[in-house]
This record gives structure tokens, sequence and C-alpha cells, in this order.
């Protein structure tokens, strides 16, 4: 009987893979249309393009600030009720900025409840997938962020085809309608880690000795603090060039379908980045293969100032996406080397948030730079500076002394 369970268990830990996945992609999708609705939203409204992108950055505020709540509370109540509560308030929040009338109903429609929304379904599947597995636990969450990484070649040409067949509000309701569709079914899929389902069965000695850490001593720890900081910097350098590259090429006189074909290529990039350096963080640790990482990124977003063609910007999107989608799932995976299982939804909660306060940066970033100079170049400038800033940060952390057990993961 114990076989069979473990051998159902062992099934199904992929089945929350897949669901986390599905989950992402459409979530992070849905948020992530904004750039592609980006010049028709302007055009059709007047308002500026810095006002339509302050959109995507209260969005990554609210994401932000949620992830802080959505975490814990997945700790607490597990990540089926979460991720649940969060796709259904997702629909409803893109079919009610659909509807916006004014520039600031918009951005807090879209900001605050699709960002707080979208952060109902990143920390606690991350959370959820890293306690289902004990092996293989970088590779399952590259997955999932896999996942995650294929919005730009699903969601992302999606949304271009209906904004040149409708207006940008249809083509906002109906990934609304789409989104509902697809994420509150998977929704249902998501179960809790077996170690945490009975919660009155006894403990382990290294569950016991797991147990002597709070979630006071978690987020004082240096070792927090670094990550926060690390995936601060990490996200800020990589977000303007995301959500700015289809402007940045519509600007260089190419066509929005072939410009948001860029998207395509750094999301088929980064799915193999995703898988590359979850392998690489399994075999050589997370945390090296983090740091090299970082530093490739900010070279490669570099890059970027210096094409104009259509064939240059696959080339950069292609490194681009490689090496930043690649280094994200890694957070996740040093946070559960590090810290106890039960509290994986604070711990990347809060990673999370750091994350998403980096991400607000480029985009209302990006929108003043284009909007003074009517050139995206120093966008890509600071967006290097930024990325070595990270890069030196991720040096400084230093994981828990093995000879701790008070402070080991489970």
């Amino acid at each position: 009987m114990l076989d069979r369970q473990i051998e159902t268990q062992s099934i199904y830990r992929w089945v929350i893979v897949a669901a986390g996945g599905i989950l992402g992609c459409v979530a992070i999708g849905a948020m992530f249309s904004l750039p592609v609705f980006l010049l028709p939203i302007s055009k059709d409204t007047g308002w500026s393009v810095t006002g339509v992108s302050s959109a995507m950055t209260i969005g990554f505020v609210a994401l932000a600030i949620a992830s802080m709540i959505w975490g814990p509370l997945s700790d607490r109540f597990g990540p089926r009720l979460v991720v649940l509560t969060g796709s259904t308030v997702l629909a409803a929040a893109l079919a009610l900025a659909s509807r916006a009338t004014s520039l600031v109903e918009f951005q807090l429609i879209f900001g605050v409840a699709v960002g707080g929304a979208t952060a109902a379904i990143f920390a606690p599947m991350m959370a959820c997938v890293t306690g289902w597995f004990d092996t293989h636990r970088s590779l399952a969450v590259s997955l999932v962020s896999a996942g995650m990484g294929m919005a730009p070649m699903t969601m992302s040409p999606f949304a271009a085809w209906l904004v040149t067949v409708y207006d940008w509000r249809t083509s906002l309701l109906i990934i609304a309608v789409f989104t509902a569709g697809a994420m509150i079914p998977v929704s249902l899929l998501v179960r809790r880690p077996p170690a945490l389902e009975n919660e009155n069965a006894t403990m382990s000695p290294a569950a016991e000795a797991d147990s002597a850490m709070s979630v006071g001593e978690a987020i004082r720890s240096p070792q927090f603090i670094v990550l926060l900081l690390t995936n601060f910097f990490c996200c800020a350098t990589h977000s303007g060039p995301i959500f700015h590259t289809v402007s940045y090429a519509i600007s260089c006189g190419i066509p929005m379908i072939a410009a948001v074909s860029i998207y395509s290529v750094e999301g088929l990039a980064g799915m193999g980045g995703r898988v590359a350096f979850g392998l690489l963080g399994d075999r050589y640790g997370a945390k090296r293969i983090l740091v090299a990482g970082l530093f490739l990124q900010a070279c490669a977003v570099l890059c970027y100032a210096f094409v104009s063609q259509l064939n240059a910007f696959y080339a950069v999107a292609a490194l681009v996406g490689f090496v930043y989608a690649g280094i994200m799932p890694l957070y996740a995976v040093i946070a559960r080397e590090n810290f106890p299982l039960r509290m994986m939804g604070t711990v990347i909660g809060g990673t999370a948030m750091a994350g998403s306060l980096g991400m607000a940066i480029g985009p209302v970033a990006g929108g003043m730079i284009y909007d003074t100079f009517a050139s995206y170049s120093w966008l890509y400038i600071g967006a290097w500076g930024i990325g070595i800033g990270a890069f030196l940060i991720a040096l400084a952390f230093k994981p828990f002394p093995k000879d701790k057990p008070a402070f080991a993961a489970a």
C-alpha cells in the first residue's frame, strides 16, 4: 500500500509541474498582453505611452505587495484555494480593464487587480513544486518556469492577432474569457505537497531540526536579504528590455506582427534556457549557475542598443531569453535549499516581491526615456549597469552552514 502511494505521488508530482506551467503561461501571458496593446491603446485613446506603461509598473508593484499576502496564505490554506481565487480575479480584472474609460481607471484596474491576481499564481506554485520534489528539483522548477515562458510564443502572438482583427478593447475581453476557461479548471488539479498534507504526522529528526527556524529568523537572515536584493536588481535589468522590445522594434520600422515575433524567439530561447539552467543547477549547484547567468544577462541586454534590423533583434532576443529565463527559477531552488518547506510560500513570496518591484522599474523608465529622447538606447545602457550590480550582489550570498541543522533544508 505504501509503495503504491509513493508511486502515485511520484507520478502526480509531474501533474503539478504541468498545472503550474499552464497556469503560469496564461497568467503571465495575460498580464504581458499590455506591451502588445501599448501603441494601439495609446493611439485609440490619446493616452501617453508613459501613462499606459505605468499600468504595468503599478501591476508589478501590486504583484510585489500581493506576493507577500498570497505566499503566506498558501502556506496556511494550501495552494489550490489561492491559485483558484487568483485565476477568477484575474479573468474578471481583464474584462473590467477592457471597459476602462479613463487612463486612471485603466491604470488602477489593470495595475492593481491584474497584477495582484497574477501574484496568486507564481509564488504559491513555485513553493508547491519545490515541496513535491526531493530530486531533480532544479529541473522541475525550471519546467514550471518554462511553461510561464511559453507566454511569448502563445499568448503574445494571440494578442497580436486579435488586435489586428479587433480593437484593443474587444481583444482584451477575449483574453479575459480565455483566461477563465483555461485557468479555473487547471487550478483544481493543484494539491499541497505530501509532506505537508498531514499536519499531525510525527516529524522526522530532520523535520524537527528544521522546525527550529522561525519565519522571523528567516526573513531577518542575511541569506534572505541577499536573495531579495539580487532578485530585485536582476529583474530591474531585464524588465525594460522585455516590456519595450516590441515598441522599440516598431520604432525601427519593423511591422507589428514581425515585431511581436521577436517575443516568440525570446520565449523559445527561454524554454531552452530554463531546461539547460535547471540541469546545470542540479549538477553544479544553483548558486554558482545563478551568478554566472547574472553576468551573462547584463552583457546580453546591452546588445539591444546596437540593433535595428529584424534578424539582429532575433539574435539578441534569443540570447537574452536564454539567459534571463534560465536564471529566474534558480531563486526558488536556492530558497528551498536554505529554508524550511513549511514557509516556502512566504520565502518565495518575498523574493517574488523583490523581483516584482524590480520589474516595475523597466516599463515606466523605458516610457520616460522614449518620451524624452525618442530613443531606447539609454534604457539598455542603464539595464547593463543594473545587471552588473545584480551579479556583484549575488556573489555575496553564503548558504547556511551545513553544521547548523536548525537552518538546514528539510
